[in-house]
């Protein structure tokens, strides 16, 4: 955009993962072992996990924390499935999902989720039996 200066999402987590890191923060990550079990029988499936893996942005002592400046779906992925998956997997107890507030997303270079978003679909999807404790943590540019 012509003459605006706007915040870079894959610059801002760079720097996220600066400051986690110095902190004694890991990036943590589960493979996967792809079934072919529910194919028909004797149908061979080309999908290979051979390489494949979940992987969570930082994690220190049980919490799991995921910096998200990208796209709507993969904020609801992390909080709502990829979360349930490393405390099923004893990696996390809780989480922490960080994303920008409507107004940091709008001087954002790329269009990206934010923190209003996530808390109106939470707040009307409800609890479920496989939910764990998420602080959803909205961030601003000052």
């Amino acid at each position: 955009m012509i003459g605006r200066t706007l915040y870079s999402p894959r610059e801002l987590n760079q720097v996220y993962a600066e400051m986690f890191r110095q902190h004694g923060w890991r990036t943590e990550r589960v493979p996967c072992d792809y079934s072919s079990v529910h194919y028909v029988e004797g149908y061979i499936s080309s999908a290979s996990s051979r390489g494949a893996f979940r992987e969570m942005d930082f994690v220190k002592d049980k919490v799991g924390v995921e910096v998200q400046f990208g796209k709507y779906a993969f904020m609801v992925y992390n909080v709502c499935a990829k979360m349930t998956i490393f405390r099923n997997h004893h990696i996390i107890d809780a989480g922490v999902e960080i994303v920008p507030i409507k107004d940091l997303a709008d001087v954002m270079s790329t269009g990206v989720s934010y923190f209003e978003q996530i808390v109106w679909d939470l707040e009307h999807r409800g609890e479920a039996d496989i939910d764990i404790p998420v602080l959803v943590l909205g961030v601003a540019a000052e």
